[in-house]
Formats: C-alpha cells, sequence, structure tokens
C-alpha cells in the first residue's frame, strides 16, 4: 500500500517554492507577443542533474555546462530560443561566458548555466540576450510565459506541476516546463525540459532517478528519427520543503516525465496519431528494445498509420529488417485487441478489416507484435506523419 498521493496542480513552475521564472522578447523573435529569452532562478542553491543529448556535436551550452565542476550547484539557468548555438566551436562557449558575465554584474547569481533551442551554425547575438536583463522580472513567477518562450515549432507550451503528499504530513511539489515537436528520436528529441522541486532530495538519487526517468519517456518517442545537438533535461531541488520519500519521488518523476514525453509526441510536426509499439515474446530485451525501436522510427510505418491503412505488410517488414530473431510463424500483431496477422491468419477479412480502419482512425491506439520466441518486451512510441511531410523533409534534409 502506498504511503504518498500525488496531485496534480493548475500551472507550472510557480507551484514549487522558491523558484521564480519569466521570459522578454529581446528581439530574437519577430513577434513581440512571445518572449525569446528567458530564466527559471532559485532564492537559494540548487543541486542539479542534467542528461544531455547522444549527438556526438553537442552545442555550446551543454559544453559550457559540462565546464563546471563535477556536483556544482548553480541558482539561475538562462535559456534564449531561435538560436541553437550550436557548431559555433569555442567562440560559442565564449559568447556564453560574456553574456553570463554581464548577468552576474545585474543580479548576484551562482554558477548560471545556459540553454539554447533554434537554428545551428550561428553564434548567438550576445548584445541583444543581454539587452533582456534590463527588462527581465528575476521576483517574477510567470510559468505560461516562460513555457511559451521556449516553444519554437511546438503549436502548445508544455508545463506540468504535481503535489506529493507523504504519511508523515509533509509534502513536496515538482514542476517542469518542455518544448519538442521535430527532430524527435529515441535518444531524447530536439527538446529543453526543466523540472524543478523543493523536494529535500540527495544529488545521488537526483542523478540515478533523472537518468531512469529519461530512459522510461524521452527516451522512448520518435517523431522522425532525428536527433538534435541541443537535447536537454535538466533536474533542479532547492530543498526549501525538508520533505522527501525516494519511491514517492521517483514514482512522480516518472509521471512528470512520461506525461511531458506524450505531449511533445502528440504535437509532433506533421503527425495526428499518438501509437504505442509493444514488442513482446523477444529472445533478449536488447532485441525487443531494437525492433520496438524500429517500428516507432520507421518512415514506411508512420506513412501507413498516416494513410490509415490496416495491412500489416509494413509492420512486419520492420520487424524482419531491423536483424532480431523472428519467425513468420510465429508472429503475431494486433492493432489494440484485434488480431491483425498471424499464421494462421495471414489475409484481413472485410469484418476484420473494417474494425482495423475503425481503430486506426483513433488519436491513440496499441500496436502488439508477439514475436513468439522468449519472454522479453518493450514498449517506444511514435506518431504518424504524412507523405507530404516526410517528402518535404526528405528534401530539405538532402
Amino acid at each position: 500500500m502506498k504511503n504518498f498521493t500525488i496531485a496534480p496542480l493548475e500551472n507550472g513552475l510557480e507551484n514549487v517554492q522558491g523558484f521564480f521564472c519569466d521570459a522578454v522578447n529581446a528581439g530574437l523573435r519577430p513577434d513581440k507577443e512571445q518572449g525569446d529569452v528567458a530564466f527559471i532562478r532559485s532564492e537559494v542553491l540548487c543541486d542539479i542533474s542534467a542528461v544531455f543529448t547522444s549527438n556526438i556535436f553537442q552545442a555550446a551550452p551543454i559544453k559550457h555546462f559540462q565546464h563546471y565542476e563535477k556536483d556544482f550547484q548553480t541558482d539561475f539557468v538562462l535559456i534564449n530560443a531561435k538560436n541553437a548555438n550550436a557548431m559555433t566551436g569555442e567562440k560559442g562557449i565564449e559568447d556564453i561566458d560574456t553574456i553570463l558575465s554581464t548577468l552576474q554584474q545585474k543580479l548576484p547569481v551562482t554558477n548560471p548555466v545556459m540553454s539554447s533551442t533554434g537554428v545551428i551554425g550561428y553564434r548567438l547575438p550576445v548584445d541583444t540576450i543581454c539587452s533582456a536583463f534590463d527588462t527581465l522580472d528575476f521576483n517574477a513567477k510567470n510559468s505560461h510565459k516562460t513555457a511559451q518562450a521556449i516553444m519554437t515549432t511546438d503549436s502548445f507550451k508544455k508545463e506540468l506541476a504535481y503535489r506529493v503528499e507523504l504519511a508523515d504530513g509533509t509534502h513536496f511539489n515538482m514542476a517542469a516546463i518542455c518544448k519538442g515537436a521535430g527532430m524527435i528520436n529515441p535518444a531524447m528529441a530536439t527538446m529543453l525540459c526543466f523540472i524543478v522541486t523543493d523536494a529535500n532530495i540527495q544529488k545521488p538519487d537526483m542523478d540515478t532517478l533523472l537518468k531512469e526517468g529519461t530512459e522510461q519517456s524521452f527516451n522512448r518517442i520518435s517523431v522522425d528519427g532525428d536527433t538534435s545537438t541541443n537535447d536537454t533535461v535538466m533536474l533542479l531541488s532547492n530543498k526549501k520543503s525538508n520533505s522527501y520519500d525516494k519511491k514517492a519521488f521517483a514514482e512522480a518523476l516518472n509521471r512528470l516525465m512520461f506525461e511531458m514525453a506524450m505531449m511533445i509526441l502528440r504535437d509532433g510536426e506533421g503527425a495526428n496519431k499518438l501509437v504505442t509499439f509493444e514488442v513482446k515474446g523477444a529472445l533478449t530485451k536488447a532485441e525487443a528494445q531494437k525492433a520496438s525501436v524500429a517500428l516507432s522510427n520507421s518512415l514506411l510505418v508512420k506513412t501507413a498509420l498516416f494513410g490509415e491503412d490496416p495491412n500489416w505488410g509494413r509492420i512486419a517488414s520492420t520487424i524482419g529488417a531491423s536483424g532480431i530473431a523472428c519467425d513468420e510463424t510465429k508472429l503475431t500483431i494486433h492493432y489494440d485487441d484485434l488480431l491483425i496477422y498471424s499464421d494462421a491468419f495471414r489475409e484481413l477479412d472485410k469484418e476484420r478489416e473494417e474494425e482495423a480502419y475503425r481503430i486506426m482512425k483513433q488519436d491513440h491506439f496499441k500496436v502488439t507484435c508477439d514475436i513468439g520466441l522468449g519472454e522479453e518486451s518493450y514498449t517506444s512510441y511514435g506518431c504518424d506523419l504524412s507523405y507530404e511531410y516526410v517528402k518535404i523533409n526528405a528534401e530539405y534534409r538532402t
């Protein structure tokens, strides 16, 4: 029996005591109504944990973060949109130093970190970003504006908060904002996620639970199979509540990160459907994961889902091409609870075909592939993509 409860809260970051956030338009965006420079500030020093992109070409903000000593503390995160500060070499890191040094002349902050999203290959407009320091309200608690400011191709802002009540009568809060809609691959995504908590969690637990939560959420989603240079998930704790329970914290964090990941999938560029891909009955966990990720990444599968084509051919073909041990006489494929393929039922009759059409018209359904050879399973999450989106992006990327 659980000795804690987790309840959703309205709004976002402002629910966590001791944290402040705001955003302004400094001129990076032409739309003056939307911010482009934002911050998250704590009134006391925080432990910080982070998980970054697996892309070899990590952006300058990530390299700058890694220049700090291990287990450093911070009280300030600066975020900008429209410019990724990626592939900018040492000059890109120097620009961050200049910006954060200017910030420290205006505000007493310790070990500030920076995160960026936007176009790759251009140096930051240092003066433009620094001009935001004259208009930002560093004592504001405006999660909505902060979440909106980090959006790029997102169609809606993404923020979430939970209150965790423990059996001893204490509680802690946890909240997050994130952005992401395109270049989403099961190695995180073109995404930034900032999680804050007042829980009295120690740094080793933060590191462990953030990594585990990332593996169960952002590392299981795919929109278009691309991996960004800037992917970042940060967890900051200022310990203001003096309340903590590891099991409760882990469950709340996993729930928060999973919901954020599902928001990203639902907001995927060119996407209409969220699809769960479960591969079970594989010989090994690694093979189950390999086949599941292949399905969530496959553009052929995505376009078949977009066209609401119930034919199982692209599903089976992708499993076979993944290189795992499989046998067509052992394989079964289900859409939700409907059997689409087995050795005994290789052709869809009219009744099952009509039911498959109905399932595929839903905005969320599950594809289950039982390999029939073992006991291992893995689940990843993907979406459909239109033929036009795939065509345009293929032309752009070449």
